[in-house]
């Protein structure tokens, strides 16, 4: 087992460059931090940091432990907190937790020490990462791979659709078939995306699909901006637009069949293991109400 006091040690070394102001900072003798270098690299069986008149440098072996030095760091703190003050700390996907959550937040956090509650919101991947690393204790993504080890729950199904500029096909439209959809250029939706995901399950191998644009647009809130600017068409969230829809600078129309993505809850656990409480909250409560896609 690493000793995390000489992973701390090794942290200090990195970041200041000097084995004299890593002992201050950490509170040691110079030749105890020597020491607790000696003792990871041994253990590891690599150098980790070469010296110079100029200070100490971190090797191609340091640089690959770094971000499991700092995990294990994390992890520690968190484990204390956890256990100490309850906190509980949640990560998101990111349209999930800007568009999705935050009613829910506020209503579990009403009355609550908002001390003990800590959200993160990142891609799918780095969430689902964070969760299996114990850098959170409840992840709600787009999609969940279900690995062993973990509890989770479909909470809900959150419809797409296409999403236009007002200025855009005055005409009053109710929905878009998916024959329709598939003539069309969109605005995002590339591949390796949620919604380029979701239209390769929603469209069969070989049938004819939609054009992505070759604008590499990088996030929901650019891919609206680009649409009210009369870029394109896209496909996003209902959640994600519907206060544009409501204030009339989108239009937002269902697809048909619908095209809808699935959102889930997913905690550490297995068995009898106790359900979160957020988790509980979020199972139980209604769907806070929100404006309906119009024209």
């Amino acid at each position: 087992m690493l000793n995390l006091a000489w992973v701390r040690t090794f942290l200090a070394l990195v970041e200041h460059k000097s084995f004299r102001s890593a002992a201050g900072q950490l509170q040691l003798a110079q030749p105890t931090v020597s020491q607790q270098l000696r003792k990871l690299e041994q253990q590891l069986g690599v150098v980790l940091l070469t010296r110079s008149r100029l200070g100490c440098a971190p090797t191609p072996a340091a640089v690959a432990f770094i971000p499991y030095a700092e995990s294990l760091v994390r992890i520690h703190q968190r484990a204390i907190a956890a256990v100490q003050r309850g906190e509980q700390r949640i990560g998101a996907s990111s349209n999930v937790g800007i568009y999705v959550l935050q009613p829910y937040l506020k209503t579990y956090l009403d009355g609550r020490d908002l001390a003990s509650f800590d959200i993160a919101i990142d891609r799918n991947p780095a969430i689902a990462q964070k969760l299996s690393d114990s850098e959170i204790d409840v992840a709600v993504m787009e999609w969940w791979d279900k690995r062993p080890g973990f509890q989770w729950k479909e909470w809900r199904r959150e419809p797409r659709e296409d999403v236009r500029t007002a200025r855009l096909q005055r005409a009053a439209r109710r929905e878009i078939h998916k024959e329709e959809l598939a003539t069309l250029v969109l605005l995002g939706g590339e591949t390796g995306t949620g919604t380029g995901h979701l239209l390769d399950t929603y469209f069969r191998p070989g049938e004819p699909g939609p054009q992505i644009s070759a604008l590499q647009l990088g996030s929901t809130e650019a891919v609206k901006q680009a649409v009210k600017a009369g870029l394109g068409i896209s496909l996003v969230l209902r959640s994600a637009v519907a206060e544009e829809v409501a204030s009339g600078s989108l239009r937002a129309i269902p697809v048909k069949p619908e095209l809808s993505k699935d959102i889930f809850v997913i905690w550490r656990g297995i068995g009898t293991a106790a359900v979160p409480p957020f988790v509980t909250h979020l199972t139980r409560s209604n769907p806070p109400t929100s404006p309906a896609a119009c024209d």
